[in-house]
Formats: structure tokens, sequence, C-alpha cells
């Protein structure tokens, strides 16, 4: 691809990297993200895509713009209120970098439309709210062979893991099935720091542009837990279970399903 001046202009401080140069340009203007969840993780992260000049976002998400989303969902803005979060975020990416193409899908991902959306992208965020989607997300892309960059928040703490679904431990591994309803408190509940979700989201776009690029060391393997009051991060290694329900030895999820928990819990990054 040739680049035009306004292109080389725009990502110069890319291009100047060694490990990103014209041919990692080039690649990432070719790659496809989907962002599953346009709030307080799918902002930050789709933010830093658009800007680096991914060419395709895809943006799933079934909710409206709340006021009590503007805390943390930075795609956002009042006078967006009441309107379609994927509309609303995509119209926020597009302004950034004309050159991005968004697509949206005002709706939720389900056991029924997952595998069918998740087909045009090279790589998955999940910027969900929920250990419901979170574990639909899991097996979606386990059965589709989709890397995906999970993460979740609450209160002052995130946790992040890259999934290269057939080679490193997935989210069943560590987190057999949704927890009961009193497990863990909600966002409404317990809140959420909207610059914690905004550092977590933005770790998501660098494990995304790293998988794209074929640079660096990806999350696999490892989870990241990051805590906002302590100002600490650690690391806490994972390995593949041979008893994972899902990408063990003898798998019983052996077909995509909406998974239920009892009285939703929301992890507080919408």
């Amino acid at each position: 691809m040739n680049f035009s001046g306004e292109q080389i202009e725009r990502y110069s401080r890319n291009i100047l990297l060694s490990e990103v140069g014209g041919v990692g340009q080039n690649r990432l203007l070719s790659s496809r993200v989907l962002l599953v969840g346009a709030g307080g993780l799918g902002s930050p992260a789709g933010l830093y895509l658009a800007a680096a000049g991914v060419g395709k976002i895809g943006l799933v998400d079934g909710d409206v713009v709340d006021l009590s989303n503007l805390q943390r969902q930075i795609a956002h803005n009042t006078a967006a209120l009441g309107q379609p979060k994927v509309e609303s975020a995509a119209a926020t990416f597009k302004a950034l970098n004309p050159d991005v193409q968004v697509r949206t899908y005002f709706t939720r991902l389900t056991a029924a439309n997952a595998a069918d959306i998740l087909a045009d992208y090279d790589i998955v965020i999940d910027g969900t709210d929920s250990f419901a989607s979170k574990f639909l997300i899991a097996d979606a892309c386990y059965f589709t062979r989709k890397p995906y960059v999970h993460a979740g928040v609450l209160r002052f703490e995130g946790q992040l893991m890259t999934v290269l679904p057939g080679e490193s431990t997935c989210y069943r591994c560590v987190f057999r099935s949704p927890p009961p309803s009193s497990f863990v408190p909600s966002c409404l509940e317990a809140g959420v720091l909207g610059a914690v979700a905004g550092v977590i989201g933005t770790l998501q776009a660098v494990e995304a542009l790293k998988f794209l690029l074929g640079k660096g060391t990806l999350l696999t393997d490892r989870l990241m837990i990051y805590n906002g009051l302590q100002a600490s991060f650690r690391t806490v290694k994972l390995q593949r279970s041979k008893v994972c329900p899902l990408c063990g030895d003898n798998p019983v999820i052996t077909v995509l399903r909406d998974e239920f928990c009892k009285g939703e819990i929301a992890l507080g990054n919408a």
C-alpha cells in the first residue's frame, strides 16, 4: 500500500518504531478487530485501535448511552444520551480517524449469532460486563479459533489475559463456570473508578496491537492484576487444565450455548 502524505504524518510515531515501520502500519490498516462491549473497556481500547490505524473495527453492544456511563465510557458524551452505544462509539472513532471502517451490531452477542459475527475478525476484545457474556465469548472464540483479550474491572482493580485458543490457557481453565449471583457485587453496588477501566482497556488495545503486528510477548498463560489504590501490577502464572470443560482432554462443552447465571453479575466495566 502506498501511504498518502496525510497518513505518513498521522502514523509517523508508529512508523518510527522499528517493530512497526511501514510494513507493520500497512498490516494494521488491513487488520480487523471486534470489540464486544462499547463501554468502560471498549471505549479506551477502541479509541487507541482507531488512532493506531486498525482498518476495521466491529462493535457489538445492545445497550444505549446512560448518564451513569459517562464517568468511565469515554467514547460517549452527554449529547449521545439515549443513543445506541455502538452508534455513539462509531461516530467517535470515525471522528478520530476517518481511515477506520467501523461496523456496528446493535445487539447482544449470543450463541445464535456469535460464530457469524466473529468470522470476519482477526482478534476479539472482551469489553463486556457480565460473567455470562465472558463465558460465551470464551467458548465462541475457542470454537471459532479466534484469539481474544479478556479483561474485567471492579472498584479500584482490573484483570487482563490474552487467550490463543488451542494453544494457551483458556478462560474456563481459570474460571470453570459463572459464580452464584451473590458471589461478586455489581458496579452498581460496589462502584468502579473510571480511570481504572481506562488503564485496563488501554492494555487490551496494546495486546491486540502486538498480536496484529506479530511483535512482543503476549499475556498468554498469565493473568495480570492491577490495583489502582496500591499503584501495583502483579502477574499470576497460569497453566492449561487437563480437566478444563472446554479445552481439556475430555471436554464436556462441545457446542456453543448461552451461559446463564442466576441474577446477572456486572463486573463494573460497562
